[in-house]
């Protein structure tokens, strides 16, 4: 079993190298031969897909959650304005099922070709003391590069600057604790009208990548912020330098059905949702105005969604009702 999930890893692997390889999936460790910068500085990421992948095993598909972790990892590192050079994966399983195995690698593998990141490595554990029946666990490592006088690190963000929205596909990789508390399991195959399809493939829609998107645009930017856990209100201040806010118009980006849903059903407070969810928002740039012109001309589907303001009281994000 562990040699043959090995095997569809290794496989899924190979199609994501780099020249820079030495030793991929295989090896006691992966090797990277590190080169082309004048002053490189490594920039790391560590997340998981979290109980999102209880919707993946109640659905019996499991080849979407690999995107998931290694589109939010580089999402992550981005926000430095890196580039994503290897990823690693961590799969801990209660029972090893090298089919579900490959399914996951191969998702894993997809997202990294995107990027031109290369899977060099990780770990299948079988652990049926800790995890049972056929639940498992995903957590994805990425190791990215930026020249160090290209660090985007928000320092010089001032009052008055743009904050720009990029839409979410969907939850990403938040909040699905709440969901499943709110839908009954037999309800993930059910079609929704407000979706236009069954609620676990809205569910199980991958986590957007923005790499190629603002790659070629980060000499414009002042700060990244990815929407993840905390939503727009938790994750914002994180690039905010002292004595700043961020002011959104709500109603300035569309709020997609499925936060609507769950707000509904849950009787969820409005407050609790911008801190749970990206409530549409899975990434926000912030630029001086006449930089943010540029970027949402050459950002079709990019909006301003708020400005940077002065901090008053406690208070470092206001999402208001703005005509």
């Amino acid at each position: 079993m562990a040699a043959k999930a090995k095997e569809l890893i290794a496989k899924h692997a190979r199609s994501t190298s780099r020249p820079e390889v030495l030793s991929g999936v295989g090896f006691f460790g992966g090797l990277f031969e590190f080169k082309g910068y004048q002053h490189p500085v490594l920039v790391s990421s560590v997340d998981g897909v979290g109980t999102k992948l209880k919707i993946a095993s109640a659905l019996g598909r499991h080849n979407t959650v690999g995107i998931d972790i290694v589109n939010h990892c580089v999402n992550d590192i981005l926000t430095c304005g890196a580039e994503p050079l290897f990823f690693l994966d961590y799969i801990a399983m209660g029972k090893l099922l090298p089919e579900q195995v490959g399914a996951i690698a191969e998702g894993l593998a997809q997202a990294c070709r995107e990027v031109g990141c290369a899977l060099i490595g990780g770990e299948t554990a079988e652990m049926p003391g800790l995890y049972a029946g056929e639940d498992y666990d995903l957590v994805g490592f990425v190791i990215g590069v930026v020249e160090k006088e290209k660090i985007i690190t928000g320092q010089s963000i001032a009052a008055g600057d743009s904050i720009i929205g990029l839409a979410s596909s969907g939850l990403h990789t938040n909040g699905y604790s709440l969901v499943r508390r709110l839908f009954k399991a037999e309800e993930f195959k059910k079609n929704f009208p407000e979706l236009g399809r069954p609620l676990g493939e809205e569910l199980l829609e991958p986590h957007r990548s923005y790499y190629h998107q603002l790659k070629p645009l980060l000499p414009l930017i002042k700060g990244l912020a990815h929407i993840t856990g905390g939503g727009l209100i938790g994750n914002v201040p994180r690039v905010l330098p002292p004595g700043l806010a961020a002011r959104f118009n709500a109603k300035s980006w569309p709020v997609p059905p499925i936060f609507s849903l769950i707000q509904q059903r849950g009787n969820v407070d409005r407050d609790e949702m911008y801190r749970v969810f990206n409530m549409g928002i899975g990434m926000v740039v912030i630029a001086s105005p006449q930089n943010a012109r540029q970027l949402t001309q050459k950002l079709p589907e990019a909006r301003v969604i708020g400005e940077v303001v002065k901090a008053v009281g406690k208070d470092n994000v206001v999402i208001a009702q703005l005509k």
